[in-house]
Parts: C-alpha cells; sequence; structure tokens
C-alpha cells in the first residue's frame, strides 16, 4: 500500500483552485453586482472539487504540471457548479441546501439563480479560451470539444433530461448506466482527458484514463446513490432522501444497499486496473479511486 497522502495533496491544490476561481471570476462589486454576487456565492461555497482535481492529477499521471492546467481545471469547476445551480431549482430536483448552505434560488430567487448558471456556463469557456496555454493550440481545440460535449445534450443535459424522465417509471441496468455515463460520468471523464491532452499524453495514456474515468464514475454515482440513503445531512451539505422524494432511479432502489456496495467496489478495483500503465506519477489517481469508494459507505 501506497504512503501517499490524499489529504495533504488535495489541501494544497484545492487552494491553488480556490485562487484560480478567485482570479477568473469577476468580483463581487463587478456590475452588474447581484449577478457576479450570486455566480461567486455559489463558486466559492467550497466542495470537494474533485473535477479540478481529477483534472490535475490526470496531467501529473502524463508527466505534466498541475498549475500547467489550472485554467482548464477552474473551468471544470465552473461548468460542475452550473449544473448544481440548475439541478437545484424548483423546476427539477427542487432541493433547498447545497454545500451547506441555501441553493441559489433560496437566496436570490429562481430569476437570479438561473441567470448565474447560465453565466458561470458561459465564464468557463471564457476562462479555457482566454488563459489557457499549451504548445500545441489544437490540443486546446481538442480539449474545448470535449468538454462542450460532457456538458451538452450528450452529456450532463442529456443525463438530466433522461434522469427527469425516468422518475417514477422503472428502469433497467442498462437505462440506469446510461443515465448516469451521461450526468455524472461524462464530466469525470473530461475532467481526466482535459487535463492528459493538454500535457501531451499518448494515444494509450488516453485510452486508460477514460477507462479508470468510466469505471470511477460508476463508483462515483453509486456511492451517492447509497449516502441519500444511508447519509448524514451535515457530512454531506444537502438533505439526503431527495432521491426517495423525487422517486428517482438510483442503485439501491434497484438492486438494494448490499449488493450496491459491492458494485461501488468492484468498480474502484476495475479503475485501479486501468491504471496498471501508469508509474507512482498516478498515485493521486488511485488514490481517488479509494477514497471514492470509502467516504461514508
Amino acid at each position: 500500500m501506497s504512503d501517499f497522502d490524499l489529504n495533504l495533496y488535495t489541501a494544497e491544490r484545492v487552494q491553488i483552485i480556490h485562487d484560480g476561481l478567485d482570479r477568473f471570476t469577476p468580483s463581487a462589486d463587478t456590475p452588474p453586482v447581484p449577478l457576479h454576487t450570486a455566480m461567486r456565492y455559489s463558486l466559492m461555497a467550497g466542495g470537494k472539487r474533485i473535477r479540478p482535481l481529477l483534472c490535475m492529477a490526470a496531467a501529473e499521471a502524463v508527466g505534466g504540471d498541475a498549475v500547467q492546467v489550472l485554467p482548464m481545471a477552474c473551468a471544470l469547476e465552473m461548468l460542475h457548479t452550473f449544473s448544481l445551480i440548475h439541478d437545484d431549482l424548483p423546476a427539477m430536483d427542487n432541493d433547498d441546501f447545497r454545500r451547506g448552505i441555501p441553493t441559489s434560488h433560496k437566496q436570490f430567487g429562481e430569476a437570479m439563480a438561473i441567470l448565474a448558471g447560465d453565466a458561470l456556463h458561459t465564464l468557463a469557456f471564457a476562462t479555457i479560451a482566454r488563459h489557457q496555454r499549451t504548445e500545441n493550440p489544437e490540443q486546446i481545440i481538442r480539449a474545448m470539444a470535449i468538454f462542450a460535449d460532457a456538458s451538452g445534450s450528450t452529456g450532463m443535459c442529456g443525463g438530466q433530461v433522461d434522469d427527469m424522465y425516468y422518475e417514477g417509471k422503472p428502469v433497467t441496468p442498462e437505462i440506469l448506466r446510461h443515465i448516469h455515463a451521461q450526468k455524472t460520468g461524462a464530466l469525470l471523464n473530461a475532467s481526466l482527458l482535459t487535463g492528459a491532452i493538454l500535457c501531451n499524453a499518448t494515444a494509450e495514456q488516453e485510452e486508460c484514463l477514460q477507462k479508470y474515468g468510466s469505471h470511477v464514475g460508476v463508483a462515483f454515482q453509486i456511492v451517492d446513490d447509497i449516502l441519500d440513503v444511508t447519509g448524514d445531512d451535515a457530512k454531506i451539505g444537502k438533505p439526503t432522501g431527495s432521491d426517495e422524494k423525487n422517486d428517482k432511479a438510483t442503485y439501491p432502489k434497484l438492486f438494494g444497499l448490499e449488493v450496491s456496495a459491492r458494485m461501488a467496489r468492484e468498480a474502484t478495483d476495475s479503475a485501479l486496473d486501468a491504471l496498471s500503465v501508469f508509474d507512482h506519477h498516478a498515485e493521486p489517481l488511485r488514490a481517488f479511486a479509494r477514497f471514492i469508494v470509502e467516504r461514508d459507505l
């Protein structure tokens, strides 16, 4: 077992990410003040910053530098935060709390929450275009295309559509996997691939990271589903039980808690296997996979 310290690794990089988000986002006193206040409220509210951390870790795994991909990492967090603001809206999941504080629409009203999400979405692309640098500009274009696909109709947006469509309806394991591959897995995969591409990853390294991301995405979603049943509101930062309230398609609903937990561990093992071609520089990715399945499961 490696003596790699994930807590130290994440603490150092989360501070870099926080500083980057602060720098790339208009200040709260920039007009229009209500909009920028709402954007920063959700963006700077904390969270585990898993997506930007995965981007940085993938960059390091292929021999790059974490700071080199900071604009892309911050853009991923902006995109993720946009999706959370919109997911929490009354028309979607109708949640009152996120990351331990009132959701955007509870704090600022529905209209401002929608606009804050929209603005973060566009700011994410602007951040990449303005600040991301690489020796080969084609890498930025390719990374941005992956980034866009992850957020669009074949990524998060499409997954949210299916997630809502199948509320209260019977689903097969195949449908459930498809929903979460789009809603959760697409952005996790994009986080890994963009970080790797911007640091000159080989085709083999990209393929292995894609496999890792797919398995980690499954494990992540299963654990999220389990924690919505068994977790503690204070630790999670939002009320549990919302999946049952909204009659969502989840792994515990389809397979039960015990089988779901086993599936999460199996997905984690597969994710670790996918990293076999990497050396010690991929240790952060190995630690992330273990963390995902071990968090209060």
